[in-house]
């Protein structure tokens, strides 16, 4: 079985993450999405409610589960029998981080492989941070969220007001 974890904040999960899901499958058995709980980014969701969306957006996946974690991503791969991790590359802007990060885990675990993925053309903008502006100033977001994270977002929005 070929298991790939998608690690991220997924603050909140959009339409291009499930994309890339959804893709990912194909090339894949199973994919863990793995939930970074990166205080120092300031999610607007804190983690269980990251891991509830997350887990509401792919109740309908086969073979795809959420969980959290903390450390090194390498070393939650190696501990779950893992042979990837999937990143998401939307721009050239993503490419250096993501190279960075992918040598860097190749040093640390050989065996572990990182697989790019472009998302479709209708996602390659999408980003959580313009998901959160947007709905912040009361932009519609709908399509580009779940529609679970779109009624999330908007309690978000008025109980910050």
């Amino acid at each position: 079985m070929k298991l790939a974890i998608y690690p991220g904040t997924f603050d909140p999960i959009t339409n291009g993450h499930l994309d890339l899901i959804k893709r990912g499958l194909k090339i894949f058995d199973k994919i863990i999405v793995v939930i970074a709980s990166h205080p120092k980014k300031q999610p607007i969701f804190n983690l269980e409610e990251r891991l509830r969306l997350v887990k509401e957006s792919i109740k309908d996946y086969e073979n795809v589960s959420v969980e959290s974690f903390d450390g090194l991503i390498v070393n939650y791969v190696k501990g779950k029998s893992g042979v990837a991790i999937i990143r998401g590359l939307r721009a050239v802007s993503d490419f250096e981080y993501e190279l960075q990060m992918a040598l860097m885990n190749r040093r640390l675990e050989m065996a572990i492989e990182t697989v790019f993925m472009m998302p479709s053309e209708e996602f390659s903008f999408l980003t959580s941070t313009i998901v959160k502006e947007a709905a912040s100033f009361g932009g519609s977001v709908k399509g580009l969220v779940p529609e679970e994270v779109e009624i999330a977002l908007k309690e978000k929005v008025v109980s910050a007001i």
